[in-house]
């Protein structure tokens, strides 16, 4: 399978980037002060310093700058037995958007899935992201508009685990 140059996996000079994406981001989900995530948080989860990571990433890089970024880590389906990839964030800088990066980050995961015998590569998507969800549609992925997602965090997090 042929791997898009542009595109590689993260090393850990990447981190001040890749969290400069992820504010970007944030910014287009209009959510500018939701990131409580600072470098050492990526480094950690991304490279750490004992066991393995819990998370990766791929960047894409235009003239060794880096644009774009595959926030991932690995699901689990119980009904296949086998792994996945969940994709937290994808994000591509706007003025490289319609380059290929964002598909060739999408392709890179995907190759990933196949090499490595899993069986999906999942994310999810804001609802009025309709450009996002153009996109998505575009390359044959398919809404589960069937499920809900649900969420515990602050206090209702915490009061379930003491």
């Amino acid at each position: 399978m042929s791997t898009d140059p542009r595109v590689r996996p993260a090393t850990v000079e990447d981190v001040p980037a890749i969290l400069r994406l992820v504010h970007a981001l944030a910014v287009y989900e209009k959510e500018p002060d939701a990131v409580e995530a600072g470098e050492d948080h990526f480094r950690q989860a991304l490279f750490p310093t004992e066991g393995p990571a819990g998370a990766f990433c791929h960047v894409a890089e235009v003239d060794g700058r880096v644009v774009g970024i595959a926030v991932w880590f690995l699901s689990f389906s119980t009904w296949t037995g086998r792994h996945g990839i969940w994709l937290e964030d994808l994000f591509v800088l706007p003025e490289q958007r319609g380059s290929g990066l964002g598909k060739a980050l999408l392709q890179r995961l995907a190759q990933i899935c196949v090499e490595r015998g899993y069986t999906r590569l999942e994310w999810w998507v804001l609802d009025w992201n309709a450009p996002s969800i153009a996109f998505y549609e575009a390359l044959g992925a398919v809404a589960q508009d069937e499920w809900t997602t649900f969420r515990l965090d602050g206090a209702a997090l915490s009061n379930l685990g003491a």
